[in-house]
């Protein structure tokens, strides 16, 4: 377990690396952190994650009420105790505005699919919650059934939330969701995104939960037919939004395949291609 002295370095450097590839801006995003006594370190509001200093660093304790520090903890404070609470096993938290990741979820298209063995091994789904208004309770109990199943997952229009037992995990996680993102948005750009095979997806996740582990929920379910994946992983019926037990579809959130059918265009290049191969096939 980290000393003070140390979260307190970890938290300045994490949120200045934020800031470096560009998770976030101004004076977007919020990070926290569980000291050894219990409380949390937070980061104040309004402050620039980019030039972070310790003073920007505010105690808490488990109801949010201020112990030390100057200045005000962050507003979106409620959402981190509430990952706290649901997650016993989670030592910090790192919320941030990854910019692909965000207009994925405005564009109405679904991170929860298995494409990258990587993102399977580590994460498995990365759901998107509702929207939300940012700093609101609804905001927090939003969250709170995603959370207690993931290790990340977007807020529609709003950002990312990611957990680990540290600060590096919850940052590592952040940057594997935006860079699946990207990843993602060239597929897309570039004709269709091919989902794993079921079998390799749930192979994979079994694979990820037993070596690296993960929420406790979602270890538990590692020796389970189809590991934590929800049914359309396994089936492979398109991408959807998983969502925990009880858990009514979003309202507006449109949640696109991202299996996408060719275009007019991309059929009128096939077309052209075989028609230039047949003219240049010997007869």
């Amino acid at each position: 377990m980290h000393t003070e002295r140390r979260l307190r370095e970890d938290l300045v450097r994490f949120g200045r690396l934020c800031y470096e590839r560009n998770l976030l801006v101004a004076m977007d995003g919020n990070l926290s952190a569980v000291l050894p006594d219990g409380n949390i370190l937070c980061t104040r509001a309004g402050c620039h994650k980019g030039f972070l200093t310790e003073e920007d660093l505010v105690v808490i304790d488990r109801k949010g009420r201020k112990i030390r520090g100057a200045g005000s903890p962050t507003s979106e404070m409620a959402m981190h105790l509430a990952c706290y609470e649901e997650r016993p096993d989670v030592r910090a938290v790192v919320h941030t505005h990854p910019p692909i990741a965000i207009a994925l979820t405005i564009a109405g298209i679904s991170m929860a699919q298995c494409v990258l063995p990587e993102v399977v091994l580590t994460l498995g789904t990365v759901p998107t919650v509702e929207y939300a208004t940012t700093g609101t309770a609804a905001l927090a109990d939003g969250i709170r059934p995603y959370v207690r199943h993931h290790d990340a997952i977007l807020m529609d229009r709003h950002g990312a939330v990611c957990l680990g037992k540290d600060l590096l995990t919850a940052f590592c996680n952040l940057e594997t969701v935006e860079h699946t993102a990207l990843i993602t948005k060239t597929a897309r750009d570039l004709g269709n995104v091919r989902a794993l095979p079921p079998e390799e997806a749930e192979k994979l996740r079994r694979l990820g939960l037993n070596r690296y582990g993960g929420p406790p929920t979602a270890v538990a379910q590692a020796a389970q037919p189809g590991a934590d994946l929800p049914p359309p992983c396994l089936s492979c019926s398109g991408c959807s939004n998983p969502r925990p037990e009880g858990v009514a579809p979003p309202r507006d959130l449109r949640l696109a395949r991202v299996s996408a059918a060719p275009t007019r265009a991309s059929t009128l290049e096939d077309a052209v291609v075989t028609e230039v191969m047949r003219a240049l096939r010997p007869t």
